[in-house]
């Protein structure tokens, strides 16, 4: 079996997530570079697959991290998403989402409040989640 090269539809801005990925949430940096990508090299397509294209031969695909329950409910899931090319043994990284707070978080320090990450733009909005979700599961 052929492996899959990596192709990135922007690849400064995909190294950008991944290193705030790396910095904020290193369970999912480690799943996703020692057991996800190796997987998707040897043609293992992981995640839920969202959509094909019959015309160009792609398939694109949507891949959950590990994510602590907490920020998954403030900030949603971490997710990989990518583009498949079978015929030309291409994978085409495209994202990391949430991309608001991974990108905020490459560009400068955030804080943290119990433990979750918070916007310095909606700090706020996502304390007062935080609080509301700690006061409802108490």
């Amino acid at each position: 079996m052929k492996n899959y090269l990596f192709e990135y539809i922007n690849e400064n801005e995909f190294h950008k997530l991944e290193r705030s990925l790396k910095k904020y949430n290193m369970l999912a940096y480690k799943k996703l570079y020692f057991d996800y990508y190796p997987k998707l090299k040897e043609g293992n397509f992981l995640g839920e697959l969202i959509g094909t294209n019959k015309t160009s031969g792609t398939k694109t695909y949507e891949l959950k991290l590990p994510t602590d329950a907490l920020f998954a409910k403030v900030h949603d899931y971490i997710k990989l998403h990518y583009i498949v090319y079978e015929k030309e043994h291409i994978i085409m990284l495209d994202k990391l989402t949430p991309e608001d707070i991974l990108s905020e978080g490459h560009q400068s320090e955030l804080v943290t409040y119990k433990g979750v990450m918070v916007s310095k733009e909606h700090s706020e909005k996502d304390i007062f989640k935080i609080n509301l979700l700690n006061m409802i599961d108490k």
